[in-house]
């Protein structure tokens, strides 16, 4: 396929208006699925499962099985509701969503319609430069989520040029909300920036309230970006496409902006907007077409009949209400005064998704700097290499007591990060490391007085420059006493009885 023709963003900007609008769709932490009683487990658990293991007949579609809503589901949902600012309705209703694909074994998907569990609210994120930015929201409702197909044959693991799939129902029925925009205007020249935004804001939400893991890398927070284009002055709205299932809030940002000039170039072109749904390309940082968008109609809801209408007491909506976590913006805000953290810094750590662990650190005993250091630096370095998530490699706890050695005097950075190896390799907790391998830093000075004059002896002119007031000197015993020392030394406690040593 030819790559699309790009208008440079700024000119597509002074041509056309983009309107955008987001489909996100977040995973539930429950114990069990949606609408059966079949396993939901964490991340880890569930992706070491064998395929077709978390199943249920309901999950199947199976004759004769019968759907029961999940409670627990239910609350997170109007949680989630009165977060985004929405009303909660009185009575909501399920409805079947009908059309045909193979990782839905009933051909059908229960889900919401016309009647959400929360409507109308609205969320405030917040860019880069502070600037706030509220997001209308219409709705957000329950559902199930479909299966999973994997491609078997082709190049590239997609659907194009596969000679078969494969089916794995263990991800059909695992609780979902889906949190509908109003159409946004005036985004302009940020909307790239807006659309990570907003992606970043429903992460912190949910992560605050505890509701999901909201890891976009692993699915549990999906977002469909809505663009169209209108010419600049004229009222109707453009043709939209919905770029699905964008994994990263980087991606989000690169979808948009992408959409955004090969829209204004077809347009431009004298060409139009097919109504569809579009797939992103992380490496190539391009989209390509999907199917054409259907409408509501095309589903043909109809309300489930085998679901009583949710009636959710008042007195339970004001107790969730009640519980409801500080607010995404005002908390980072609070956090970035009583940490003394710069802009850039708390962006490094927003950006990493360490807001949690680099505050359960600083609880744990660290300050914000060290917290902060080890999170967005060698922790992250780690965790890269190994391609997990950062979260998923060391504690908090442990974090805060190895930054304690190093306060102590016991480990130098540089056998810190040797005892954090360990740590994350299930040898023990830091000082459990410390001990097994003998990292401390060797604090005798009679074996470091040694160590130096074995160095000088080796050295004997050193001496003479340092007597001679070239202190830098010094550099070449200071190494050879910590090679000796294996790095256990104090670099700079050895450079001290260096120039005592020259001083005699």
């Amino acid at each position: 396929m030819a790559a699309a023709k790009l208008m440079d963003f700024d000119k597509a900007l002074e041509l056309f208006e983009p309107v955008l609008g987001f489909e996100v769709h977040v995973e539930l932490n429950t114990n069990t699925k949606m609408f059966s009683d079949a396993p939901n487990p964490a991340n880890e658990l569930y992706h070491a499962a064998e395929p077709n293991t978390l199943i249920a007949p309901v999950d199947l579609g199976l004759p004769g099985s019968l759907p029961v809503v999940n409670e627990t589901a239910i609350r997170s949902s109007i949680s989630l509701g009165l977060a985004l600012g929405c009303s909660i309705a009185e009575s909501s209703r399920f409805a079947r969503k009908n059309y045909f694909y193979p990782d839905l074994g009933k051909n059908y998907q229960i889900s919401q319609y016309d009647e959400p569990i929360a409507f109308e609210g609205s969320v405030e994120v917040e860019l880069e430069d502070g600037t706030l930015v509220t997001i209308p929201i219409e709705r957000a409702h329950m559902e199930e989520d479909a299966g999973k197909l994997t491609h078997m044959g082709g190049a590239t693991g997609r659907i194009q040029g596969a000679e078969y799939s494969l089916v794995d129902y263990n991800r059909a029925g695992v609780p979902l909300v889906e949190i509908v925009t109003k159409t946004i205007f005036g985004a302009e020249h940020r909307a790239p920036e807006v659309a990570k935004a907003y992606v970043a804001a429903i992460r912190d939400i949910v992560r605050g309230l505890g509701i999901s893991e909201a890891r976009l890398e692993r699915g549990n927070l999906r977002c469909d970006a809505n663009v169209s284009l209108r010419p600049r002055g004229v009222e109707k709205l453009g043709t939209r496409t919905e770029t699905k299932n964008v994994n990263s809030m980087r991606s989000v940002e690169r979808a948009v902006r992408y959409e955004i000039q090969r829209q204004a170039q077809i347009l431009a072109d004298g060409g139009t907007i097919t109504q569809e749904t579009r797939h992103w390309h992380e490496d190539t940082g391009t989209t390509s077409p999907g199917r054409p968008k259907s409408d509501a109609d095309d589903y043909r809801y109809f309300p489930e009949p085998d679901l009583l209408p949710v009636q959710p007491a008042r007195e339970l909506v004001e107790e969730l209400r009640a519980a409801l976590p500080e607010q995404p913006v005002a908390r980072r805000r609070r956090l970035m005064g009583e940490w003394g953290f710069t802009d850039l810094e708390f962006q490094d750590v927003r950006n990493g998704g360490l807001v949690e662990v680099v505050e359960a650190t600083v609880a744990a005993g660290a300050t914000p700097a060290s917290a902060r250091k080890w999170w967005t630096g060698e922790i992250t370095r780690l965790a890269n290499a190994r391609e997990k998530d950062a979260t998923d490699l060391v504690s908090p706890e442990n974090v805060a007591a190895l930054q304690k050695l190093v306060d102590a005097g016991t480990l130098t950075d540089k056998l810190a990060r040797q005892v954090l190896e360990g740590v994350i390799a299930g040898e023990g907790t830091p000082q459990q490391v410390v001990d097994a391998r003998g990292l401390a830093v060797v604090s005798d000075d009679g074996a470091l007085i040694a160590a130096i004059d074995e160095a000088l002896a080796a050295q004997p002119d050193i001496l003479a420059k340092i007597k001679d007031g070239k202190v830098q000197a010094a550099g070449a015993v200071i190494g050879a006493v910590m090679k000796a020392m294996k790095g256990q030394a104090d670099a700079a406690r050895v450079r001290e009885l260096v120039l005592e040593r020259a001083a005699q």
